[in-house]
């Protein structure tokens, strides 16, 4: 077994102990959190976006790893856990819903993202899907569904940018590039739930190397209702998200 460190992660195949599934929240501060709702947590590193735990799960080395914002990152993370042998990767994270009947607290798995990114044609052309891995999708439907959370199932818009791509006009610039005038209307005519910065490019990067990967947010804000998320109720919105991602890693890793 390598002990030979990735350049970005700082760790090795014998530092994460077997493990072949990975928790990937984007946040740093996210790790130490999931790492303790499982059995032995244990810290490897920390360099720049990447932070990095082991833990148990039911006997199984689990790692967590935070990938940071948006694709470039999570490809980076993604591509040196593979190295050393992690298969499955659980993202994590908190989502603004764009439409009407999604509600702060809600669970959102995606079924598919829409490729707003350019890290996803990095590994696959335009053509190719962006598909979570179905055993893991069905997973997070599950999980989601046993936390009592009201579960949502569909299409996630994911953009490389968090404003011009999301359409956001509250910028500096208060600029809008073309493309993206009037795209939150289109893709919520054609039923996509979310926006989120991650999946496209994860997705795609795994469904074209044999990775499995899937996707589950709590739902922070409803973009049609407001655009600044009420900080009182985020908290419990993220700790059932980890909750759920934890509770599908389980029924993954004893299929």
């Amino acid at each position: 077994m390598s002990t030979q460190n990735v350049f970005h992660l700082g760790i090795n195949a014998a530092d994460i102990e077997g493990a072949a599934l990975a928790i990937i929240p984007g946040d740093p501060a996210r790790v130490e959190r999931i790492a303790n709702l499982m059995d032995e947590p244990k810290f490897l590193a920390s360099h720049r976006e990447y932070t990095v735990y082991l833990a148990k799960l039911d006997g199984h080395s689990v790692v967590v790893c935070s990938t940071g914002i948006g694709g470039p990152s999570t490809s980076i993370a993604v591509e040196e856990l593979a190295q050393i042998g992690v298969r499955t990767f659980l993202r994590i994270g908190t989502t603004g819903a764009i439409q009407p009947h999604i509600n702060v607290g809600d669970v959102i798995v995606t079924s598919g993202a829409v490729r707003l990114d350019g890290a996803s044609s990095h590994f696959a052309p335009m053509e190719f899907p962006a598909v979570p891995d179905f055993n893991v999708a069905t997973a997070m439907v599950a999980a989601a569904k046993a936390s009592g959370a009201d579960v949502h199932v569909g299409v996630t818009a994911s953009s490389d940018t968090f404003y011009p791509g999301q359409e956001r006009y509250d910028t500096f610039s208060g600029r809008v590039v073309k493309r993206f005038q009037g795209s939150m209307a289109e893709w919520q005519q054609m039923g996509v739930l979310n926006f989120e910065m991650e999946s496209a490019t994860l997705f795609t990067m795994c469904a074209s190397q044999g990775l499995k990967s899937g996707c589950v947010a709590g739902v922070i804000i409803n973009r049609t209702q407001q655009e600044i998320p009420d900080e009182s109720l985020m908290k419990g919105t993220e700790h059932r998200a980890i909750s759920v991602v934890v509770d599908a890693a389980r029924r993954l890793l004893t299929e």
